[in-house]
């Protein structure tokens, strides 16, 4: 059985024109839920989640992997990270080479801090590269430089720590080009992991009002899908391959944060608007798993906590067809596939007449022990994939 813990720290120094997360920019959101107190909310957070497990009868191992994501938690002193951490350890213990990964803007660190959470127990940084072209840089209205990057990923090296870098793809006026210098000079840096998004524009968001008015083209998917071919090529050609559909890695660096997520272990979220999911125990009803989600301002979530509550908004529980429903988008998006036959069983449906069309299609592949396995087009083409899964066995 694994275990991991994610915290969701929602402060950025300022808000990209693309970003739809649950960030603020403002230093001061009242007590409890400011950048100089957030860490003791987020203790008192972890102390109630154990309550509530124990008291549920959920007894979680030690931690395997901890995420801090956000917003950037690097805006945070690495003090407070490292006591979240050691809070961790005491309520549930963590696994000897645990993972313990921080999200960072380039800008936000410096090799003293690098090497104050390396000290602290942490392990990887995975770096908000983005582009390292100046031009899509301004238009995705991000403030650090290729240089940030290039100096943050040697101090972490240096600290004995993973590296990762997050890249996007298909920003507006962003050339296949432009995208080939981008993922070149991330693999130049030799990460052990690069992560590569489409990008996605909603229309509440500076970038998607922009596109509204004209100012800006919207991401084409033909232009997108061009660009995942080129990073996948390269990626590939440098020694990383794919492991999740949007992320790749030297064998043996994959993120356990992202695996552990993709194979729907576990996990205990952390911070506003921070989801959870948890197995229930034999005997607890029909559903199969609860999964939850905390108040989404940090205010709300602070005053929740300081009243003594789990400051869930709300929570529902998963049964049986959303179980099979969640095991088939999840394992086709990995490398090692979806069981197949372990799905049949599940659902009490045969699939293997649409599997084949698949296998046919070109969509998929039949791995060792029967399982189904993306090709890189039904990597591109992954949600009709999972529809046609669907309607075979549910």
């Amino acid at each position: 059985m694994t275990y991991e813990v994610y915290v969701h720290v929602p402060f950025c120094l300022r808000r990209c024109g693309y970003c739809d997360f649950n960030t603020y920019t403002a230093p001061d959101m009242g007590p409890g839920a400011s950048r100089g107190d957030y860490a003791s909310t987020a203790i008192a957070e972890l102390r109630l989640l154990r309550r509530w497990q124990l008291g549920h009868g959920i007894d979680e191992p030690a931690v395997s992997s901890v995420f801090f994501g956000g917003g950037t938690p690097t805006v945070l002193p690495p003090r407070d990270l490292i006591a979240i951490v050691e809070t961790i350890g005491e309520l549930w213990g963590i696994e000897d080479g645990a993972e313990i990964t921080t999200e960072a803007n380039p800008d936000t660190v410096d090799a003293d801090s690098i090497g104050a959470l390396a000290d602290g127990g942490f392990t990887r940084i995975s770096f908000g590269m983005q582009s390292a072209v100046p031009h899509v840089l301004r238009t995705l209205d991000r403030t650090h430089t290729p240089r940030n990057v290039a100096e943050g990923v040697r101090a972490a090296r240096g600290a004995g720590l993973e590296t990762s870098v997050d890249l996007i793809y298909g920003a507006p006026g962003e050339s296949l080009d432009d995208w080939r210098a981008s993922v070149r000079t991330a693999l130049a840096l030799g990460v052990d992991h690069l992560s590569a998004y489409a990008l996605t524009v909603e229309a509440r968001t500076k970038m998607g009002r922009r596109i509204a008015a004209g100012e800006l083209a919207a991401p084409d998917d033909d232009d997108e899908a061009a660009k995942y071919e080129i990073v996948d090529d390269m990626c590939a050609a440098a020694g990383l391959r794919w492991y999740e559909i949007s992320n790749w890695a030297r064998p043996g660096h994959e993120s356990r944060h992202n695996l552990g997520y993709w194979r729907n272990v576990d996990w205990a979220g952390v911070g506003p608007g921070a989801h959870s999911h948890y197995t229930l125990p034999a005997g607890d009803g029909p559903a199969r798993s609860l999964r939850a989600w905390d108040l989404l301002h940090p205010r709300a979530w602070a005053q929740r906590v300081r009243l003594g509550d789990v400051p869930w908004a709300d929570s529902e529980r998963i049964g049986a067809d959303e179980d099979v429903e969640e095991r088939v988008m999840l394992g086709m998006r990995l490398r090692e596939g979806l069981d197949l036959a372990e799905i049949e069983r599940v659902s009490g449906h045969d699939a293997s007449a649409v599997a084949d069309e698949l296998v046919h299609e070109g969509l998929v592949e039949r791995a060792r022990g029967g399982r189904l396995v993306a090709t890189r087009r039904g990597r591109l083409l992954n949600d009709a994939v999972i529809e046609r899964l669907f309607d075979a066995l549910l």
